[in-house]
């Protein structure tokens, strides 16, 4: 076990909610919190009673947004953001989240571990700063830099999960169905990092996931299978098909994503004729029906994975999803720094 695990395991004891002045509704919830010191670096790694405590404070940061005596949960404090992708919705969210929250980010670009070796990075910036955000090609790379550094480690996105953005869609989900729990989610398309952070957030949380996808671009096999282990226990019901038409039918939410992610650039060609059927167009929405919500975490590439007459239609919630990324993300930080 390196100094720095041994380090973390005393910083999350020591860690509090700075005080403030006036009487927060968020103060009590906060300085109870057991996400105090921790890492961020997936959903498999959170309970379903920590997820849901994100999604409260992320509601109640959201209610209070304008009033700077509630919500100053980063005070004094400085936040690293590490990009090796290229971002709109995750630089922005976070830096203006730490602004909000009354601190302040430090952009940083490049490949980490070519110019200086990963461990001399995190220790370098646990130095310096109250917490990591990284946004990497490789889930090694957060680990790395977790194992090293005391404060809290938290994943833009990595090859295998995009836990800030499942975040930030259940509480979409919750805002306009009123639940989570029971909601029946239609994934249509790639399984990618984002499917899987869904499909392990709708397991912990109790909610219905389909993904329909063609074969051989199902979800990562180890995350699928726990969260059939987590479904197990909340009731939620999971499922793998190759027809979108069967996955959306009945849907109270209908998501896609891009069907060539950062890095699969090589491969946009064969991509775009094997997803080549699962568009979601308005003649796939009628499967759905009228009450049922369009979601997309963006970038979208319209007339690919999504027509322009659902993502700008009555039932897209896509902007407010992107949104929502600076409200859950903002939760997150006042949790964990």
């Amino acid at each position: 076990m390196t100094k720095a695990i041994l380090t973390k395991k005393y910083v999350q004891s020591q860690r509090m909610a700075p005080p403030l002045h006036g009487k927060s509704p968020l103060l009590k919830v906060l300085q109870e919190d057991e996400l105090r010191g921790r890492d961020v670096l997936g959903v498999k790694d959170l309970t379903a009673k920590e997820i849901l405590l994100i999604l409260e404070v992320a509601q109640l940061l959201k209610a209070n947004k304008f009033d700077d005596t509630q919500t100053l949960f980063a005070r004094g404090q400085t936040l690293a953001m590490l990009f090796e992708k290229p971002s709109l919705r995750t630089r922005v969210t976070f830096e203006a989240g730490m602004i909000q929250l009354g601190g302040s980010a430090i952009n940083l670009e490049g490949k980490l571990g070519e110019r200086e070796c990963i461990p001399d990075v995190a220790r370098n910036l646990d130095r310096w700063l109250d917490g990591i955000m990284a946004r990497v090609f490789d889930h090694k790379t957060l680990l790395g830099l977790a194992e090293y550094a005391s404060i809290p480690v938290i994943s833009g996105l990595c090859e295998i999960e995009h836990p800030c953005q499942a975040m930030a869609d259940f509480l979409t989900i919750q805002e306009h169905k009123g639940t989570v729990s029971g909601v029946k989610i239609a994934y249509v398309g790639d399984g990618n990092n984002v499917a899987n952070s869904l499909a392990l957030t709708a397991a912990k949380l109790g909610s219905d996931f389909t993904i329909a996808c063609p074969d051989g671009y199902g979800p990562h096999p180890e995350l699928w299978k726990h969260a059939l282990a987590d479904a197990a226990i909340s009731g939620a019901n999971l499922t793998i098909t190759t027809d979108p038409a069967e996955a959306v039918t009945g849907a109270d939410a209908v998501y896609t994503d891009t069907w060539v992610s950062m890095g699969q650039e090589s491969e946009y060609a064969e991509r775009t004729k094997v997803f080549a059927d699962y568009q979601v167009n308005k003649l796939l929405m009628s499967k759905a029906g009228a009450e049922s919500i369009v979601m997309h975490c963006l970038p979208a590439h319209r007339g690919y994975e999504i027509t322009d007459e659902v993502i700008d239609g009555a039932q897209s919630v896509v902007f407010d999803q992107a949104e929502n990324r600076l409200h859950a993300q903002k939760a997150i930080l006042s949790l964990v720094l």
